[in-house]
């Protein structure tokens, strides 16, 4: 779609999606914000075959709104590194006997972690209100015009096929960035209903990640929200350390320094954790 050409796109919004969608968006920037971790999948690499069926996935997406969870991110494809791709057929199965059921119980905004249009507009369908993209509109070339049409605010992440230990990282990302917004700009989907994330574990290397976690402000003109999911990723432990130290006060060591340069969404299996860290660091950083 080509800018200006919004009113012609047929469009799938749903009240609920937009209410839900708007009131999330409404909180960025108010206080740090905790985007729950739910992965359905067998292979993830921390929680792989944990809440693969609706009841356990529905006692863990319970448990994260409890805890402080103000969106929860639903999975149907590992992305860790070394995983095994998932046709969208897959993907679906693997949703639609569980997404329509967790959005109807739980009055949170839900995202959908994938980078395949045909799943991402079926999980709008099933209640989700935001897109998380980890190739950021730019691997599947309907993804844009799906966002767009569907209504859903979307995460657009920086990733790579491969890692470069020479590249200038940051640079990079800005270039990616510039790229994904374009698409967004064409598709017609509002800035306002888009949030950046830099790809921390994603095509970097261990320096890289944490160039980019040093370096958040580099993407403040952009005027977007900056996801961070670092949690429990293993880029946190002591290189060559055996066994790997992921714990959540890595995690949440981590969070609270990109919280500083300027993120503002933090991805956490941990969430009682870092609600209650980041309740203190808000109480302190915005006097």
């Amino acid at each position: 779609m080509v800018e200006g050409s919004q009113a012609s796109t047929p469009r799938t919004e749903r009240p609920a999606l937009l209410d839900r969608r708007d009131r999330f968006l409404g909180l960025l920037g108010t206080r740090s914000l905790l985007m729950g971790i739910l992965n359905i999948t067998p292979d993830s690499f921390s929680d792989g075959g944990k809440f693969f069926s609706l009841e356990t996935a529905m006692q863990q997406a319970k448990k994260l709104a409890g805890e402080g969870a103000d969106i929860i991110d639903v999975g149907a494809e590992s992305t860790r590194p070394g995983h095994t791709p998932v046709a969208a057929e897959e993907e679906l199965a693997r949703i639609e006997p569980i997404l329509g059921e967790l959005t109807g119980a739980i009055d949170l905004p839900f995202s959908i972690d994938t980078s395949k249009a045909k799943v991402a507009r079926r999980a709008t369908e099933l209640g989700a209100s935001v897109i998380n993209d980890v190739w950021g509109l730019q691997r599947d070339p309907a993804m844009a015009d799906t966002v767009a049409e569907t209504g859903a605010a979307a995460v657009l992440m920086h990733n790579r096929d491969g890692v470069d230990p020479g590249l200038d990282i940051v640079a990079d990302m800005r270039r990616f960035f510039d790229r994904s917004l374009s698409l967004a700009d064409a598709a017609g989907i509002p800035r306002a209903h888009l949030i950046l994330d830099p790809g921390i574990g994603f095509g970097k290397s261990r320096a890289q990640n944490f160039t980019a976690l040093a370096n958040l402000a580099a993407l403040k003109d952009y005027g977007l929200p900056i996801l961070i999911g670092v949690s429990r990723k293993s880029l946190l432990a002591e290189p060559d350390a055996t066994p790997v130290d992921t714990s959540v006060v890595r995690t949440l060591a981590a969070n609270l320094a990109a919280a500083t340069n300027g993120a503002s969404l933090f991805r956490v299996h941990d969430v009682a954790e870092h609600a209650a860290a980041f309740k203190v660091f808000d109480a302190i950083a915005r006097r």
